[in-house]
């Protein structure tokens, strides 16, 4: 990794101010400052502002931009109390700004830009948790534990199978940002309350000035319609990241009810917490946490829902940035704390195979190996397998204990309506049918534990972590290039003594 010394200067104060606007400044005010400086230039160029006019305007403009950047100032976050600032900086001529425009269209415009900001931000927190996931799933490829179904175990895995299970699971959450982000970077501005206006104002060029990849297309749905899709629509990805956390953090809790666990957190540092009253108990106050964290970002998902539900078109219950930067959020530290969980796991890789072992969750082997070797139909073997399993727990015999002898005749007698004669398998291979790292070494199925297959979705698991990433950079990169645009257009309407400092000073 280059070290930031070696960048230019330049380099280094640009971006430190996109990363400073991007974590603090791009707020409603923030981007009621960029669109009135848009409106400046553009409507300067075409001709719908006096030119006598526009220097004065953009001066005043200026002015209430630099005062709302002083440590403690005021940042208005509506129309209506950003518009009088103007008005004292540079008298009512500043309101020839508003030609064409209405504060439905403007605070659509903002609500969309910061909602797309905070999908960057949740999809580079999604990143980072998935990229652990994938790491510890090749540090775990070998380690073979018990996974279960209904609550109860079920088969012999890999952990290294089950974590890239999660990560194709978040994956999927990664295509959900991507494809809803698609519909937020679309530009609602121009299209004034939900029929555009008579002024032929250029929304392309708003678009692009203000980093969108387009507009949206019909100005009733712009502001109407399409303003509240959105926060519904991320509010079903905050809810599928939440649902993924929730069931892993269940899935280690559950050991946390058990004698001898086979994975645990790791004491102190915030993972744990010594029981007030019973000194044996380590409580899990991460998990605790997290799962507590998963629930209520559930609870802010379903917000837009439900605001939305039964209104008519125009109200703006569902679409206020700050209950919807909330749900995000909710979501950003769901995973920033279950990458601190997967960090903080300790594995018993022994204590697996030994409840393994100590349990028949490699019985269905059975039926499986007398069905590809021996053409035995998969019911009929499946009817032996779980006999012997009930012979087995009423004799308190585990897998490596069971007589094959017994074997034999519960063959005989669980088979007797379809075969006849004595159990094909030798005592090696019944031995081996029970053996849990055979087992899961030797699935042949496309996309199992096996190594073959478990290399080969790491490794595309990891292409798609650095494609995600490099989506993240490339959208971050149009938004920063677009405003620094707007910022040199708007810096020549100034005039010469009136310039703004160079950002990042």
């Amino acid at each position: 990794m280059f070290k930031l010394k070696m960048l230019p200067v330049a380099l280094l104060l640009l971006a430190h101010a996109a990363q400073a606007q991007q974590q603090n400044g791009r707020d409603e005010f923030y981007w009621l400052g960029e669109i009135n400086k848009a409106s400046a230039v553009i409507n300067a160029q075409q001709g719908l502002l006096d030119p006598s006019k526009v220097a004065g305007i953009a001066a005043g403009l200026n002015e209430v931009i630099e005062a709302g950047k002083q440590p403690g100032a005021k940042r208005p976050s509506t129309v209506i109390t950003f518009e009088p600032l103007m008005i004292k900086a540079a008298g009512p001529d500043v309101t020839l700004l508003h030609a064409g425009r209405s504060s439905q269209d403007m605070h659509a415009t903002y609500r969309a830009a910061i909602m797309r900001d905070n999908m960057l931000k949740l999809a580079e927190q999604l990143n980072r948790t998935a990229a652990t996931i994938v790491q510890l799933a090749g540090l775990h490829e070998k380690t073979i534990v018990p996974n279960y179904t209904n609550g109860v175990a079920a088969q012999p895995n890999s952990y290294g199978h089950y974590l890239l299970g999660y990560a194709a699971g978040l994956d999927r959450d990664a295509q959900r940002i991507r494809e809803a982000y698609v519909r937020i970077d679309q530009s609602p501005m121009g299209t004034t309350v939900l029929n555009g206006s008579s002024w032929p104002l250029d929304r392309g060029r708003m678009a692009d000035y203000l980093g969108f990849a387009a507009i949206v297309d019909n100005a009733y749905d712009a502001h109407q319609i399409a303003a509240v899709d959105y926060p519904v629509e991320v509010g079903s990805i905050v809810t599928g990241i939440a649902l993924h956390a929730g069931s892993f953090i269940e899935d280690v809790m559950a050991q946390y009810g058990q004698a001898r666990p086979w994975i645990l957190l790791r004491e102190g540092g915030g993972n744990t917490y010594v029981s007030s009253a019973m000194p044996q108990k380590r409580n899990p106050g991460l998990l605790n946490a997290t799962r507590r964290e998963a629930s209520m970002a559930i609870t802010l998902a379903m917000g837009p829902v439900l605001e939305a539900h039964n209104i008519p078109p125009g109200m703006s219950d569902a679409k206020e940035v700050k209950p919807n930067a909330e749900m995000v959020d909710s979501a950003i530290k769901v995973l920033a704390d279950w990458d601190k969980i997967l960090k903080s796991l300790v594995i018993d890789k022994d204590r697996a195979l030994e409840e393994l072992n100590s349990d028949w969750t490699a019985s269905q082997e059975l039926a499986d190996l007398l069905m590809r070797n021996y053409k035995l139909p998969f019911r009929e073997g499946h009817h032996f397998a779980s006999e012997v399993v009930d012979y087995a727990k009423a004799h308190n015999l585990r897998p490596s204990d069971f007589p094959y002898v017994q074997a034999r005749r519960i063959y005989k007698e669980a088979t007797r309506d379809y075969a006849t004669g004595e159990l094909p398998m030798s005592e090696k291979e019944f031995r081996a049918a029970l053996d849990p790292v055979a087992i899961v070494s030797h699935r042949a199925t496309a996309g199992g534990p096996q190594p073959a297959e478990m290399d080969r979705m790491r490794k595309e698991a990891q292409q798609r972590l650095a494609q995600q990433d490099t989506w993240i950079k490339e959208k971050r990169s149009r938004i920063d290039a677009s405003l620094a645009r707007l910022d040199r257009d708007f810096d020549k309407l100034l005039p010469q003594d009136r310039k703004a400092a160079p950002q990042g000073k």
